[in-house]
Formats: structure tokens, C-alpha cells, sequence
């Protein structure tokens, strides 16, 4: 196990894409995250300029979503987790997956993956040795596999930047709660009791869960 196992979080970012046109879309599931995050600990966003984003805090733990778009997200991390001396082991960075099924929920350290937000934040922190928690999206070449044919560069990023259906949007507000549930454990450095709470998958989802489709667009 990573030595950073038992290393309380600090820096709580979601990645996403700033704009009315994007805020249902499948690639803002990390702003999705920590909205919720926001909401349940009980403080709200506002914009600073100096860390490029909008910032909350509760306690001592800072929330994140940057403004520069997703492929400059390192930007934002960088300036706030230098300018607060927070290390990259402190930092849990919660963005969208597509290698994982809508409802999945994992949580590692190290590696980029195929996310550009991600490996722009390793270029600004100076390693990947920081907190991961991928959401998943689903991906559409298992769409395509179905109907016998192949999936170009263009529709996976039109999928992305789509809202997704009612029963994968069901499934992955159900892995936000889970996530949410999860939060007291991965605040607290107990890395090993969250991931085991996260990777498992309960048997039915709850039906009581309303996050994401219940939030409104902003005017």
C-alpha cells in the first residue's frame, strides 16, 4: 500500500468544465462530487482569482473546482496547494471515468489514465503520488460493441460532453452518496476503510437518491 494510506485529506478538487452548456454533462461528475460534498459539510463556493477556481472550506479541508477547463486543471491545484503548503498525498482529486460502469467507484493513488485533467495536475504538482477518485461514466464503445460496430475519436467526446440517460444518471448519483458516506473515513486518513466502503457495490440502489437530477441549471 501506498505510504500515503493513513494521510488525512487536505484538498478535496473536482474536475469539470465551467459554463451553463456543461454542468449536467457526464465529464462534470467531479464538480457533480464535490457540489455535493459542499452541500453535506455544510459551506458553498465562491470564486477566487489567485487559485483560478471557485473554493470552499470546512474545517480544515478545502474544496476545489477549477475554472480553466479540464485540460488546465493543474493550474488551479497547483496555485492553491502551494500557497496552502498542502502536500500531493493530502489532495483527493475526483473526476469522471469512463473504464468504469455508471455506479462504479474507485479510489487508488498514482497514474493519470486517459484523463487530460489529471495529467495536467501531475505536471503542476510535480507527481502523480495524490489521491484519485474516479467516477464512473460508462463508455461508449460497449454501445457501439452492441450494435456490431466501431467508435470514433469525435463520439466519445460528444459522449462526454452529453448528459446521461435516467438509469445512468440514477446509478451514478447512488455512487455519489456512497462517495459522500465514505467522506468521515478518507477525511480522517482511514484510506483503507473508505476504499473498501467504495468498492463495494451495493445489491440495489437507492431509490431515494436525487442529486444530481434535482439541481437546477443556473439562470
Amino acid at each position: 500500500m501506498p505510504s500515503a494510506i493513513n494521510t488525512a485529506i487536505k484538498l478535496v478538487v473536482g474536475l469539470g468544465n465551467p459554463g451553463r452548456e456543461y454542468v449536467q454533462t457526464r465529464h462534470n461528475a467531479g464538480f457533480w462530487w464535490v457540489d455535493v460534498l459542499a452541500r453535506d459539510l455544510g459551506t458553498s463556493f465562491k470564486k477566487e482569482s489567485k487559485f483560478h477556481g471557485e473554493v470552499a472550506k470546512a474545517g480544515g479541508v478545502w474544496l476545489l473546482k477549477p475554472l480553466t477547463f479540464m485540460n488546465r486543471s493543474g493550474q488551479a491545484v497547483g496555485a492553491l496547494s502551494k500557497f496552502y503548503q498542502i502536500q500531493p498525498s493530502e489532495i483527493l482529486v475526483a473526476h469522471d471515468e469512463m473504464d468504469l460502469p455508471p455506479g462504479g467507484l474507485k479510489m487508488k493513488t498514482g497514474g493519470a489514465a486517459g484523463s487530460n485533467g489529471v495529467k495536467d495536475i501531475v505536471s503542476h504538482v510535480g507527481t502523480r503520488d495524490f489521491w484519485r477518485m474516479r467516477i464512473g461514466i460508462g463508455h461508449p464503445r460497449d454501445m457501439a460493441a452492441k450494435l456490431g460496430g466501431d467508435m470514433l475519436r469525435e463520439e466519445v467526446v460528444d459522449y462526454v460532453l452529453h448528459r446521461p440517460d435516467k438509469n445512468d444518471l440514477r446509478a451514478i448519483e447512488d455512487a455519489m452518496q456512497r462517495a459522500s458516506d465514505a467522506w468521515p473515513m478518507i477525511a480522517e486518513g482511514d484510506m483503507e476503510g473508505a476504499m473498501l466502503k467504495l468498492h463495494t457495490k451495493p445489491a440495489k440502489l437507492d431509490n431515494s437518491a436525487a442529486i444530481i437530477s434535482e439541481k437546477k441549471e443556473p439562470k
